[in-house]
């Protein structure tokens, strides 16, 4: 099992738009290309940024999974939808992390 931790940082007036966009789209198209959510939050110092936490089996299937979202004509119509007034992130990051060898894995 791998895991990917993922952040974005919204513009202040873009927050509600990054939320809706996650919310009605994204998740669903998510589900759809087996991106397996563990979970969403808020920065509680900055309400802007965005994490969230997906596992993979392996690196494989995070390919394919990525490679099918990405391609997807549903999110890249609802992309530029949701940008037709400009990019709704300021900034994104991605890191894959690794297990150390003391922890259990899950």
């Amino acid at each position: 099992m791998i895991y990917e931790l993922r952040e974005y940082l919204a513009y202040d007036h873009t927050l509600e738009a990054l939320h809706d966009r996650f919310r009605t789209t994204t998740l669903p198209l998510f589900a759809k290309h087996g991106l397996d959510v563990v979970g969403f939050w808020n920065d509680e110092t900055d309400p802007t940024r965005l994490i969230y936490l997906l596992r993979f089996a392996d690196e494989d299937a995070k390919a394919r999974a990525w490679s099918g979202f990405q391609s997807d004509p549903e999110w890249k119509a609802a992309k530029a939808e949701s940008e037709t007034d400009g990019p709704i992130t300021a900034s994104m990051s991605s890191r894959v992390l690794a297990p150390v060898d003391y922890w259990p894995a899950p």
